[in-house]
């Protein structure tokens, strides 16, 4: 069978590999969608801060075998996977930080997301890592379950009320997101932040509030548009440290910043401590998604509350991989890419 590898920096090559073997507990998967994440551009293209180095963890597709001791799963399933399940049961798991487990980081689809098939292995499998989808969702949605599910965990971490306001900066597909996560909650004001005129656009046809990042009267006119007090939350969907000093600007007091992008690694910057004091603000990471925020999310999608379908720009196909990914990476009049198989 066929599976996308980085081969060298900026290279992805498919290639024949042998099929993974099936254990009695695991699942097989055909892939039918994997959408590319920002951070499977960033493992091909730049210096990615998390270990991992596998391709495509945003998979969906059919069930092709089950291991003699699977009972809850058969052939012809339409499902969607996640890469990593934790334990639920160490110190981090239940302090409700499933995705510092250390099971988390051990757990993955073998051999990744990007190839014809996969295996799900027992422990993902036994511990919520397999969701079966309604047959009226199409498998390009079912991909979007995990990115939409890592913009979940991060509401989850935070309070908030019908009415609030919110600054996005970072338009890209988890931004967008964000951004339909706010208004699916009711927000009245959402501000979207980005240098790329495409991507302002795009979001402008939500009804949002574009604005241009490094213009120095976008901050003005949020100030401006909020009386002065700023946005209830931030959220920083870039890695660009840019972004959190102006998310400190436009933020209220007592308000809250999502840290949602990821930084490059060594990635540094100066901040002014006396102001995240005197103004309260509260600094919240968020990384990945466990189970529990997938099925948040699968539920979010199947009932139409977020219709990620509007973010799906681009289709390539496996043996497209390359251009699939130089296409992610310039991010020309794109959105969400999406591989079939």
């Amino acid at each position: 069978m066929k599976a996308a590898f980085v081969t060298g920096p900026s290279k992805v090559e498919v290639g024949d590999i042998q099929n993974p073997a099936l254990g009695s507990g695991d699942v097989l998967i055909k892939m039918k969608s994997c959408g590319i994440c920002g951070s499977d551009v960033e493992k091909v293209f730049g210096k990615y801060g998390q270990p991992s180095m596998r391709l495509g963890h945003e998979p969906a597709g059919i069930i092709l075998d089950v291991g003699s001791d699977v009972k809850e799963f058969k052939k012809g399933d339409r499902v969607f996977t996640h890469h990593h399940v934790p334990c639920y049961s160490c110190h981090f798991c239940t302090h409700g930080n499933e995705t510092m487990c250390a099971k988390y980081y051990e757990t993955n689809l073998s051999p990744c997301g990007l190839s014809e098939e996969y295996v799900v292995p027992e422990w993902n499998v036994r511990h919520g890592g397999v969701l079966k989808i309604p047959d009226s969702m199409s498998f390009d949605e079912a991909a979007m379950i995990e990115p939409l599910a890592c913009c979940v965990r991060a509401w989850n971490k935070f309070q908030f009320k019908k009415g609030d306001t919110a600054a996005i900066f970072g338009t890209g597909p988890t931004g967008i997101m964000h951004m339909m996560l706010a208004q699916a909650n009711e927000f009245s004001q959402v501000f979207c932040f980005d240098v790329n005129d495409f991507r302002l656009n795009f979001a402008k046809t939500f009804g949002v509030t574009p604005l241009t990042s490094g213009n120095q009267n976008s901050i003005p006119q949020l100030l401006s548009d909020t009386q002065n007090l700023g946005v209830d939350v931030s959220i920083v969907a870039t890695g660009n440290l840019r972004a959190v000093s102006d998310a400190i600007l436009c933020t209220r007091k007592g308000g809250t910043i999502v840290l949602f992008g990821v930084p490059s690694k060594g990635a540094t910057m100066d901040i002014d401590m006396s102001v995240i004091y005197s103004k309260e603000l509260t600094l919240v990471p968020s990384y990945a998604a466990s189970d529990h925020d997938t099925k948040q999310s699968l539920d979010l999608i199947a009932s139409g509350k977020v219709d990620v379908k509007k973010l799906i720009t681009h289709r390539y196909t496996l043996s497209e991989s390359q251009k699939a990914f130089e296409h992610a990476h310039t991010g020309e009049n794109a959105m969400k890419i999406i591989i079939n198989s």
